[in-house]
């Protein structure tokens, strides 16, 4: 099951966050985004081959314990970090999930009247994500 879902920025700033299940630790999550984007910048650093088309798709960024954390980032450095409390779901529906988050990102930040940079507050991308989220399949 996804218990976090993540929107982070071109300068690493938080855009959105957002839990899918009960916790009293959020912070927690938040921590475990943020040192996600290292794993994030050691990938890419890895994977740049000249004349290659880079996957957009990261996959495993690393676990923990409990969670696991997957990552995708777009062409414009917009990172997705996704926290699941599964042990190993299928690469499949992660990447559906990543490329239905990106294209409900790429659909809110077409509004003329959104700031790029600045975090994303729109009622209806917060409930895209929620269905997304649901939609999820993992078996």
């Amino acid at each position: 099951m996804i218990v976090c879902a993540a929107v982070v920025g071109q300068q690493n700033n938080p855009l959105f966050i957002r839990l899918f299940a009960p916790s009293d630790d959020e912070v927690k999550f938040h921590y475990m985004v943020h040192a996600s984007l290292d794993a994030v910048e050691e990938k890419m650093l890895l994977r740049r081959n000249p004349g290659e088309v880079p996957e957009l798709y990261l996959g495993l960024l690393y676990p923990t314990e409990e969670y696991r954390v997957y990552g995708y980032i777009t062409n414009t450095h917009i990172k997705f970090v996704l926290v699941l409390d599964e042990v190993s779901p299928r690469d499949d529906a992660l990447q559906k999930v990543f490329k239905l988050l990106h294209n409900l990102f790429v659909d809110v930040t077409s509004n003329p009247l959104y700031t790029h940079g600045l975090p994303i507050t729109s009622k209806a991308f917060a409930e895209g994500v929620a269905a997304i989220v649901r939609s999820y399949a993992p078996a």
